[in-house]
């Protein structure tokens, strides 16, 4: 799993993901709804992500942030439910996540009453 203080790792994860798609900083920046001045200073190592823009760059290239920390041998041992789950969560909005959430703790909830 990528260091969440390594801001050097994530970035450069982030950048190698980034051009994969063939998008620029400011593709991207837009994007996610962040500007692509927070994306260079984080480049240059003048800053590091917030969660929140972790969050939103996720969000952009489609992936949760879970996915986008593991190493690819963590997500190999992942089951083939909780791979489901998280490739669905990839496809919902804040608000559709915020929602499962609450589902999901009432389950647990009724589960434990």
């Amino acid at each position: 799993m990528i260091d969440l203080l390594d801001s050097a790792a994530i970035y450069d994860k982030l950048d190698s993901l980034r051009k994969d798609k063939g998008w620029t900083i400011y593709e991207l920046a837009k994007r996610a709804g962040v500007t692509s001045n927070a994306i260079y200073h984080w480049r240059d190592r003048k800053s590091s992500p917030t969660l929140s823009m972790l969050d939103a760059l996720c969000a952009a290239m489609e992936i949760s942030p879970i996915t986008f920390l593991m190493d690819t041998d963590e997500l190999l041992a992942l089951t083939s439910d909780q791979q489901e789950l998280i490739s669905h969560w990839n496809t919902l909005s804040g608000e559709q996540r915020k929602a499962l959430i609450g589902v999901m703790k009432s389950m647990n909830r009724n589960f434990d009453a």
